[in-house]
């Protein structure tokens, strides 16, 4: 364990409600664990009910069992945050996919561009649609996306669809980071490195040679474990970051800043 998660937790967000997709793993997972020792009243959303359950008891929270692609339950989503709790303060938009067949433009289908696309960048937009007019008659609200540096850079192990759906989630958060600013709803797009999620030691179990590839590009030279990330949004949650608004908010281990990386 690093030494950022053995670290005291504050208590930033007492009294707020916090909603996080892709609940029931990974990043999503870790996220609603440090939101809820920070004091926030956690909602658990995620497609897969028995994982999503499990946060949200976890976290001592409330699960909602959503799909992230369908309007209608986004909103139902938040319209049940709201009525449980009062108030949606931070919506952490974390869901997202990267299938195996997700690969190169000259291999990747239709199909499989479109269901990244879809979970990916579209309920991103779904879930910014319903939680901002909530936010607007507060006054106040953090919406965090998950991006990725891959928004950044260029890989030539490419995940066509994963990485323009990504682009596209940065490119949303800037702007509406800056439409919704004066009504003091800040909007940031996080955008890890490579995370030590079961999403990516799949993928790399079948690939040990695309995991090499890709490590030897972390300066730090390891992946990120899921509570790092979710320091971030702990972070971008609070007030601590009440100036920080349209941002690409990198937490990569100086991938980003490297040109070339240690020995």
């Amino acid at each position: 364990m690093t030494e950022a998660a053995q670290a005291p937790v504050c208590r930033r967000l007492v009294g707020r409600t916090a909603v996080v997709t892709g609940a029931g793993s990974g990043i999503g997972l870790a996220a609603a664990r440090r939101l809820a020792a920070e004091g926030a009243r956690v909602v658990c959303a995620d497609v897969d009910a028995d994982r999503g359950k499990a946060a949200a008891e976890e976290t001592g929270g409330l699960f909602v069992a959503t799909d992230v692609t369908d309007p209608g339950q986004v909103a139902a989503l938040f319209a049940t945050a709201h009525a449980t709790y009062g108030s949606v303060d931070v919506a952490f938009n974390n869901a997202g996919i990267s299938p195996p067949d997700d690969d190169s433009i000259l291999d990747t289908s239709l199909d499989a561009w479109r269901r990244v696309q879809d979970v990916n960048l579209t309920s991103v937009y779904l879930c910014c649609q319903h939680v901002i007019p909530y936010m607007r008659e507060q006054r106040r609200g953090s919406i965090i996306n998950t991006a990725s540096f891959v928004a950044k850079l260029g890989a030539a192990t490419s995940q066509i669809s994963y990485t323009a759906s990504k682009g596209g989630v940065l490119a949303m958060s800037r702007e509406l980071g800056v439409q919704f600013a004066r009504e003091g709803i800040r909007v940031n797009a996080l955008c890890p490195g490579p995370v030590n999620t079961p999403l990516l030691k799949e993928l790399f179990a079948k690939d040990p040679e695309r995991a090499q590839r890709r490590l030897v590009h972390v300066p730090v030279g390891r992946f990120a474990e899921p509570a790092e990330i979710a320091a971030a949004v702990a972070f971008l949650a609070s007030d601590d970051a009440s100036f920080v608004n349209a941002a690409e908010f990198l937490v990569d281990g100086g991938i980003a800043g490297a040109y070339v990386t240690p020995l």
